[in-house]
């Protein structure tokens, strides 16, 4: 098992440096995402590594946004966190505004479905339901061709992902839309209780 900070720890460091609700569900969304992929994808004993990953991976983008990866391992550093940690996390601006190449599985999953979440969430928010449990795939294909939907998730990120990982878009489409709905409730009842 690999070693990380605790969670508690971990949202204490998330929220003395974010406080916009925004970022924070996205980085509650995004830990359940790597939770869900790490037990999908056979890594269920690091499920709490790839989570805490996904919960502190834009940690220093609301206030740098400027140095976005580049000022989050100084301010991981000092919060205990291991080395193997930070380029997990550095390495989801890889070609944005990072060098740090995806490698490990886990690297390329966050760099595949951080966007993703992003494109997912805004076609969520536009359905009835407000969610994304009743969303198919069908639908969910249609906002991704779209390039007037959710203009700020990179199209190309996303396609460039799912390349990393071997696998078709349609199965990353699929897998994150699924990861999306295991923790969808969850997070709501968190962004209440953090009074967000």
């Amino acid at each position: 098992m690999k070693e990380c900070i605790s969670r508690e720890a971990a949202l204490a460091l998330l929220r003395k440096y974010n406080a916009e609700p925004f970022h924070i569900q996205h980085a509650l969304t995004v830990e359940g995402v790597m939770r869900w992929y790490a037990g999908d994808l056979g890594f269920g004993g690091d499920a709490e590594f790839w989570a805490t990953v996904g919960l502190l991976h834009d940690v220093d983008f609301e206030k740098w946004p400027e140095e976005h990866c580049v000022k989050a391992p100084e301010l991981l550093k000092e919060a205990g966190c291991s080395e193997e940690f930070i380029h997990a996390v550095c390495s989801h601006g890889y070609g944005l505004c990072s060098e740090v190449r995806p490698e490990a599985e886990m690297e390329k999953v966050l760099f595949a479905s951080d966007e993703l979440t992003g494109l997912i969430g805004a076609a969520a928010r536009m359905r009835p339901s407000k969610s994304c449990q009743d969303m198919e795939l069908a639908s969910l294909k249609k906002k991704f061709k779209d390039k007037k939907f959710a203009a700020g998730c990179s199209r190309d990120v996303i396609r460039q992902g799912a390349e990393m990982l071997g696998w078709e878009l349609d199965t990353l489409l699929e897998k994150t839309l699924e990861a999306m709905r295991s923790c969808e409730e969850s997070i709501s009842r968190e962004m209440e209780s953090l009074g967000l």
